[in-house]
């Protein structure tokens, strides 16, 4: 425990050292979030309003509460995954610096130096997401902002969550990677692909039935209609409290995923949490025999 504590705080005052790093992965959530309000903002609103039953209108607050809700979940169910592989830089740096031949000839097991890399990439990445998140707590409360404490836990339960998935992915991907130019290639294909096919840029629901069952499959897909019920129930309960039909309010999860079906089964929030806590623990557990495979190859 003493050498996986040493090697997680190593690698964390390294990510910090390189100011370059942690720069870079601080504007990422911010660039997202100028992006969605200069661009999509207004496309959610109208499809919102375009959505309403004729003569039914909506006060401003909830319109721009449901807005910034759609907006928060869309740049942290993004920002959660792509940070943490800028986060996971040190790893791929230790390779082509040398530094992680040294390592291997230590008596620190591979297990023990794979998992410090993953503990120190977690830390870095839900710092910055947690201030991204802090961001857009005031950007939602110049536009509306109806959250209860309880939806706000959840949303740091759901950042939590997803930002381990993603460490885990990158983990596993940044294994195999030997150069910060292979990282830089993969981080910009995550960082631009994984968008769409999370639904973050545009809800699942309006992809064709195909892609819906494939992206299905998906874990990146519950975490993002777990932050959209968190960041968007408020403003939902506030409609069913103006005497909006229930049937309206379930069209609209549907539309937005806040409701997600498997194989025409709508899934259960618990069931969301449940497949990805298994997602991580599987790709956990591939990431570390993976090292230890490979460490076992370079000794012998």
């Amino acid at each position: 425990m003493n050498a996986l504590g040493a090697l997680t705080l190593r690698n964390i005052r390294l990510f910090f050292k390189d100011k370059g790093t942690l720069v870079t992965s601080m504007i990422t959530p911010i660039i997202l979030l100028v992006l969605y309000v200069t661009f999509l903002s207004n496309v959610y609103k109208s499809s919102l309003l375009s959505s309403m039953p004729n003569g039914l209108t909506l006060p401003d607050g909830i319109v721009g509460s449901f807005v910034g809700g759609q907006l928060i979940s869309s740049l942290l169910a993004v920002s959660c995954v792509s940070v943490s592989f800028c986060a996971n830089l040190i790893s791929v740096q230790d390779k082509y610096l040398g530094a992680r031949n040294d390592l291997s000839i230590s008596p620190v097991k591979p297990s023990c130096v794979a998992l410090s890399y993953y503990l120190a990439t977690l830390f870095n990445a839900l710092l910055v997401c947690f201030l991204a998140g802090g961001a857009c707590m005031l950007y939602a409360s110049v536009t509306g902002f109806y959250m209860s404490a309880d939806d706000i836990l959840h949303l740091i339960l759901d950042i939590v969550m997803l930002v381990m998935f993603g460490t885990a992915l990158s983990s596993l991907v940044c294994s195999f990677l030997s150069t910060e130019g292979q990282l830089s290639a993969v981080g910009t294909i995550i960082s631009a692909g994984y968008g769409f096919i999370c639904g973050a840029y545009m809800p699942i629901s309006q992809f064709g039935e195909g892609l819906q069952k494939a992206l299905s499959f998906l874990p990146g897909t519950y975490g993002t209609s777990l932050m959209r019920n968190h960041a968007m129930g408020a403003s939902l309960r506030e409609m069913a409290a103006m005497g909006i039909p229930s049937e309206f309010i379930e069209e609209i999860k549907n539309a937005f995923d806040c409701n997600v079906y498997f194989m025409g089964n709508r899934v259960a929030i618990p069931t969301m949490y449940l497949i990805l806590g298994g997602s991580i623990l599987l790709i956990m557990i591939i990431y570390l025999l993976s090292s230890m495979l490979r460490s076992r190859k370079r000794a012998a």
